[in-house]
């Protein structure tokens, strides 16, 4: 499990630079870029949550996401509609994402010991301050999407990293 869990990281970390390498690209197919976000983040944390046995608000998120990924991958006018308000959806979605890791570095807080929780938590506290910003300033959001969904994507993958470092195998 814990190797599942640094192999998605990597690949999320290599998403990320390329996001950040080609952000033009990034922002005319960010849908795609969304979508494989949302079913990784939520296929890895399902995952998790049944392997460590715990069915809190991040499962729920995690099956939300999911559903969300699917939706907009399988049916194409989906895809139309979330183009139109995609910076707004990742915004939201990504303030949500950090709220459930704040939740989950304070959860881990005594099974982690150490600093590993303080970096997830700060993690979280990122992902909420770049969907806020994201949020209040789309545009601003079309024209850096490449480079901040490259950092969130990055941000994701240490996550996941970090996660699976928690699972006892």
């Amino acid at each position: 499990m814990t190797v599942l869990f640094i192999i998605f990281g990597i690949l999320m970390i290599a998403c990320g630079f390329s996001c950040m390498f080609t952000p033009l690209y990034t922002f005319l197919r960010m849908e795609y870029f969304i979508v494989i976000l949302m079913l990784v983040f939520g296929i890895v944390g399902i995952i998790k949550s049944i392997a460590g046995k715990r069915f809190g608000v991040s499962f729920v998120f995690d099956i939300l996401s999911v559903i969300l990924g699917i939706v907009l991958l399988v049916f194409p006018g989906t895809l139309l509609f979330a183009e139109s308000v995609s910076l707004i959806i990742t915004a939201i979605w990504i303030m949500m994402m950090g709220i459930v890791t704040i939740f989950d570095s304070i959860k881990y807080t005594k099974p982690l010991g150490g600093g590993m929780w303080i970096l997830q938590l700060i993690f979280g506290i990122l992902a909420i301050l770049i969907g806020a910003y994201s949020f209040f300033n789309p545009l601003l959001l079309a024209i850096s999407f490449g480079i901040m969904i490259g950092i969130f994507f990055i941000e994701t993958g240490f996550t996941l990293m970090f996660s699976g470092a928690m699972i006892k195998d």
